[in-house]
C-alpha cells in the first residue's frame, strides 16, 4: 500500500516544480456564471509547455524519487506521458511511453517530441498499461503508475494550494480518472480549506471509478467508451481507491453531451477550447445545476490537447 498522500510534502512541492506549471491563472466570466446559476473560477491549467497539469506530478515525482539515470516506463492517454517525458529527460532519465493504438495522434507526437520512446499497443488505455508493465518487468526497469505513486499526488496537489490561496470557495469540482488529481487536490484543500466541498466527476460512459468507490472494491467495466479520453478508465488501481477515502464529498458522473456543451460553453464565454476531460467540471454544473446553485465554485480546466477529430468537431459549431 502507498504512503498517505502528505501535505508536508504538498506544500514543499513547488520549489522543485518547474515554475512554467505554477501560479496557473483563474479565469472568470459573468456571462458564463449566468448560463450555469453560479459563480464559477476556473483554472486554467493548459498554459504550459505540455499543455495539461500532468507536469506538476512529474515534475515532483522525478526530481524525488528516481536514482541518478534511472529509466522509467509508463502507460498513459497522452497528458501524463507527455509531463514524465518531459520531467525524466531534462534530468537524464530515459522514458518509455506506452499508448493505446487508438490514442490521440498529437499526444502521441508531442510525447515523442519530449524525448519519450512511445509504443502502440492495445484499444485503450488500461490495455497500454497491461503490455507497460510486463514491459517494464521483462527489461527490469521502473514502472511509473499515474495514480498510484504518491509523489505525482502531491505535485498536483499544488494546485489545491494555490486554489484555496486564491479565495473561498463553496465547493471544488475535480475530474477523476486514475485518481492521482484528486488525492492530491483533495488532500491540499482538507488541510487549507476544510469548509469546501469537494465533488469528483466521472465520465457516464467510464464510470468504474465512481463504481468502485462507492462499493468499496475494485470494479472493472468491459470498456470506457468516452470523448473524455483523459479520465476513460475501465480497471481502477485498488491501491487508489484506498488512498482516496476522505479526500472528497461527493461522486457523480456526466454524459457526453453534457461533456461537449461544456466545451462549447468554455470556448463561447472564456475563448479557450479545452479537451474534454478539461471540461467535465462544467458538465458536473450542466449535469446537476440545483447543487451548485448560487455557489461560489471552482474548478480544473486540466488539459487543453484536443485530437483532430474533436477539434474539428468543436470549430463545426458556430460561436
Amino acid at each position: 500500500m502507498p504512503r498517505p498522500i502528505a501535505i508536508a510534502r504538498i506544500r514543499a512541492a513547488s520549489a522543485l516544480i518547474d515554475p512554467a506549471f505554477l501560479d496557473s491563472p483563474m479565469a472568470h466570466d459573468s456571462g458564463l456564471d449566468a448560463v450555469l446559476g453560479c459563480r464559477l473560477s476556473a483554472k486554467v491549467e493548459f498554459q504550459n509547455p505540455i499543455g495539461s497539469f500532468k507536469g506538476r506530478g512529474a515534475e515532483f515525482f522525478v526530481a524525488t524519487e528516481l536514482a541518478p539515470g534511472e529509466a522509467v516506463v509508463c502507460a498513459s492517454a497522452g497528458n501524463f506521458g507527455q509531463g514524465l517525458a518531459r520531467a525524466a529527460t531534462r534530468r537524464g532519465h530515459a522514458c518509455t511511453v506506452f499508448a493505446a493504438e487508438t490514442a490521440n495522434p498529437l499526444k502521441i507526437e508531442a510525447m515523442r517530441g519530449f524525448g519519450a520512446d512511445v509504443r502502440l499497443a492495445g484499444q485503450d488505455f488500461d490495455a497500454a498499461k497491461a503490455a507497460a508493465k510486463r514491459f517494464a518487468a521483462d527489461a527490469g526497469l521502473r514502472f511509473v503508475e499515474d495514480g498510484l505513486e504518491p509523489a505525482i499526488a502531491e505535485g498536483a496537489g499544488t494546485m489545491g494550494l494555490e486554489i484555496a490561496a486564491a479565495g473561498r470557495f463553496d465547493t471544488m469540482i475535480v475530474p477523476l480518472g486514475n485518481g492521482a488529481l484528486l488525492a492530491g487536490v483533495g488532500a491540499a484543500l482538507r488541510a487549507a480549506s476544510p469548509a469546501t466541498r469537494i465533488v469528483a466527476v466521472v465520465a457516464e460512459q467510464a464510470p468504474s471509478m465512481m463504481l468502485s468507490l462507492e462499493a468499496g472494491r475494485m470494479l472493472e467495466t468491459e470498456k470506457a467508451d468516452t470523448i473524455a479520453d483523459g479520465i476513460a478508465i475501465r480497471v481502477p488501481i485498488p491501491e487508489a481507491l484506498e488512498t482516496l477515502r476522505g479526500l472528497y464529498d461527493d461522486i457523480m458522473p456526466v454524459s457526453e453531451e453534457e461533456i461537449f456543451r461544456a466545451m462549447l460553453l468554455l470556448r463561447r464565454h472564456l475563448g479557450h477550447s479545452v479537451e474534454p476531460s478539461g471540461a467535465v467540471g462544467v458538465a458536473a454544473i450542466l449535469a446537476q445545476p440545483h447543487r451548485f446553485a448560487g455557489r461560489q465554485v471552482a474548478t480544473l480546466l486540466c488539459g487543453a490537447n484536443l485530437s483532430p477529430a474533436m477539434a474539428a468537431q468543436l470549430a463545426a459549431v458556430p460561436v
